[in-house]
This record gives structure tokens, sequence and C-alpha cells, in this order.
């Protein structure tokens, strides 16, 4: 478990998203923010599918892109912002399910870099139980402080 550097780093994570406006076009939300740890949800829609009815790599790769991304800012200081620097995704399985989650980890939390790992499952129902492993990512998050043109966050 790693210390975040402030208190209020869930109200910070959940403000952030809010204004991330890919996730709000493609349905998803925040479903749990720890520190070092955030885990976002994702509806099936037919809309964010390819040619056989999955769920796009594309979309996969976006919500745990984002959920890494969100690990990591929870543990970085008040007035940072945080970019993404480089992923390696892996596809496990066709992404088919009901509902997605995507986990985001840290790994290694740095002052300037920071490592994470993603997971990706489907859920075909309910509550999770079920549900199966379909991508996992590697990446490399960026701390950014008093860079001009990119506001906190």
């Amino acid at each position: 478990m790693f210390e975040p550097q402030t208190s209020d780093f869930a109200q910070r994570v959940r403000e952030s998203f809010g204004r991330q406006r890919v996730m709000a076009l493609i349905g998803a939300e925040l479903a749990d923010v720890r520190p070092g740890y955030v885990a976002i949800r994702l509806p099936f829609r037919s809309d964010l599918t390819q040619q056989h009815g999955f769920l796009h790599a594309g979309v996969v790769t976006t919500i745990v892109d984002s959920a890494c991304g969100y690990a990591a800012f929870s543990l970085m200081p008040d007035g940072a912002s945080v970019l993404t620097v480089e992923y390696k995704v892996n596809l496990l399985a066709p992404a088919k399910g009901a509902w997605f989650l995507a986990e985001g980890q840290v790994v290694k939390p740095g002052r300037t870099i920071t490592v994470c790992d993603g997971k990706v499952y489907a859920v075909p129902d309910g509550e999770g139980e079920d549900r199966k492993l379909v991508a996992t990512m590697s990446a490399t998050m960026m701390t950014l402080l008093n860079r001009p043109g990119v506001p906190p966050g």
C-alpha cells in the first residue's frame, strides 16, 4: 500500500476524471479510488464494438490507460498533472461481456516517473464473480509540475 501525498487524493482524481470528456463519451465511470489504485467501469455498448461485436481494442486500451494514469495521479502532490509516457498492451481474449472493469495499480511510484500495471476484465453479468481477464497493460506515467499550458489535474 502506498501513501498519498495529499489527503484529498480521491477528490482530486474524481474531479480530474470528470473533466475527461472521452470517459463521458464512452460511458465510463469511476468504480474505486484508493492510494495507488483506480478501477473504471464501462457498460457494454454496441456502438463501441469492432466488426465482430467485441468491445474495440482501442476502447479497452482507453479505459485501462486512464485507470493506470489515475492510479499514478492518486499518489502525486497537489498541483501536479499526469501524462502517459508509454504503455504496452496485451489483448488476451475477445472483450465480450455485459460490462468491463479496468484496474490500474501502481508498481513503483517516483517523483517524475511512475510505473503501473493494468488489467481489464469482461464481466458477463451480475457483480463480477465470473469475470474474465481480457487485457493487461504495463504503463509509464509522468508527473508534471508547473508546466505552462498544462493545468493541474
